[in-house]
């Protein structure tokens, strides 16, 4: 059985106590591989070495080019790894090795777009209001980051933390999840490959007790990133007042999909599918919120239906597998009751609501489509992150943003429509940090990616992510040819 150790200061660790997770493989529920779990001295530990690589040493001593050349660096060996990263990453969590296979690949971009930005990270020089003064800004790394990891997306999301906080000169400290952290310690193995001098990027995995508090809340830690749900990060914050940590969060979402009347009846149903049923739903922009005009409603629905039962469900590493397992256990009990919930509740099944036959050996659960009369259903509140879909219907724009907007989530939304005023007009109504037009799920480096409300505050990708892991330094310098004046002489 394969066993992974922890990746502190350029060495591979057991904990000092012995102490290990077992990894289960969700489309067989069996265990496939066991790691070793940090506890106070690993994250110490950790923690320590990324301090020391911050303050002094190879790392230290680059400069912002020679620190973007190492980016690069890494991004080319990522995209080398990425057959491997992915299907660890299948093996691990379920999903889909295709698509996990192409996201490490794709996710090389981030690295060599911040390993662009790493020498353009610039101050200022500010026309002061005192004479003989000459004044100016520049941006520092903010310190030793630790970056919290889920495990769905993990190349992607440790990407949009390790990219800009490497590219600012900072340290890391990345947790991954217990649920599957195998391919963060094998992305360990491409860091360490890359050449990253030793405590520059620290992996580790464990508990939210003790390891997760202890790393949150260490006195040595400048910056949290954090991706997860709404009770952790509150956890988070609250451990963050021991260290006053800058903390970004990204927590999730519950993103609506409006479908209108003009709509292309082909994008809409592509676009749907791709938000509710890609990743298997298990994705913090799943648009498992479908508000449907009414003149097209029953179009959508048949389609819908007609494609839920064309698609594949099996062994996430087979190719022509389009919906694989859910991750873990509890995740296939909570959505399981919240389909029951949901049709006690009023909802109509159209189609699934059941375990797949044929596939009891793994987490399966069958693409569903509920059409729910009201939003007062257990399935339209809360976020499933599983492959299902709510379907309600709305007569005019006014009630289709007012639907969209009810909700305490706002990360992603999506709009279906041939108008683009009306686009223009929803999207500037709609609550969400990111709005898809006729499209679903895209993503690049070049854009941010955050949301409103309950979906955290934090902002990742973008140029301006690079600055959210620095801080500004102002330095005064006179100019003057005297001395400075005795400060207790008044003039």
């Amino acid at each position: 059985m394969k066993h992974y150790q922890m990746y502190i200061d350029g060495e591979w660790l057991d904990a000092v106590d012995g102490a290990r997770l077992e990894s289960i493989n969700p489309a067989s529920g069996e265990v496939w591989a066991t790691a070793a779990i940090a506890g106070e001295a690993e994250v110490n530990r950790a923690v320590a070495a990324a301090n020391r690589a911050l303050k002094s040493g190879p790392w230290a001593e680059m400069n912002a080019t020679q620190r973007g050349k190492m980016l690069r660096r890494l991004g080319d060996l990522v995209a080398e790894n990425a057959h491997l990263l992915g299907e660890i990453e299948t093996l691990d969590s379920g999903k889909l090795a295709r698509e996990t296979r192409a996201q490490s690949a794709y996710v090389a971009e981030y690295y060599y777009y911040y390993a662009g930005l790493a020498d353009k990270i610039q101050g200022a020089t500010l026309p002061i209001d005192k004479p003989d003064m000459h004044v100016f800004t520049r941006r520092v790394p903010i310190g030793v980051v630790a970056a919290v990891v889920p495990w769905n997306a993990q190349m992607f999301l440790t990407a949009t933390k390790l990219g800009p906080a490497l590219a600012a000169g900072n340290t890391v400290v990345l947790k991954a999840s217990e649920m599957a952290p195998a391919p963060m310690f094998e992305f360990a193995r491409i860091v360490e490959l890359a050449g990253f001098p030793p405590g520059v990027i620290n992996v580790i995995t464990g508990f939210g007790e003790p390891c997760g508090r202890l790393l949150t809340s260490h006195r040595d830690v400048a910056r949290v990133a954090f991706t997860g749900g709404p009770e952790t990060a509150r956890h988070i914050v609250r451990n963050s007042a021991e260290n006053f940590a800058v903390v970004s969060l990204e927590l999730g979402g519950k993103s609506p999909i409006l479908v209108f009347d003009d709509a292309d009846v082909e994008g809409a149903v592509n676009g749907i599918i791709a938000g509710n049923f890609g990743a298997t739903g298990q994705s913090c922009v799943a648009g498992s919120r479908v508000f449907i005009q009414s003149g097209i409603r029953q179009q959508i629905l048949d389609k819908l239906v007609e494609r839920a039962g064309q698609i594949c469900i099996g062994d996430p590493l087979a190719d022509d597998t389009q919906v694989g397992p859910l991750c873990t256990r509890e995740q296939l009990d909570h959505i399981s009751a919240a389909v029951k919930d949901a049709v006690q509740e009023g909802a109509t099944l159209l189609f699934g609501g059941k375990r797949p036959d044929g596939l009891d050996g793994g987490w399966y659960y069958t693409p569903t489509i509920l059409d729910c009369p009201h939003q007062d259903i257990r399935t339209v509140r809360e976020e499933m992150f599983g492959p299902i879909l709510s379907a309600l219907s709305f007569e005019s724009e006014d009630e289709a943003i007012e639907m969209a907007n009810n909700s305490d989530f706002g990360l992603a939304a999506g709009v279906f429509t041939a108008n683009v005023a009306r686009a223009l007009r929803v999207s500037d109504a709609l609550r969400s940090g990111i709005v898809w037009v006729n499209t679903y799920r895209a993503v690049s480096p070049i854009a941010p990616f955050g949301g409103f409300k309950n979906s955290g505050p934090g902002r990742e990708s973008g140029i301006d992510a690079i600055y959210d892991y620095t801080r500004t330094q102002t330095v005064w310098i006179s100019t003057s040819a005297e001395p400075m004046a005795n400060p207790f002489v008044m003039r």
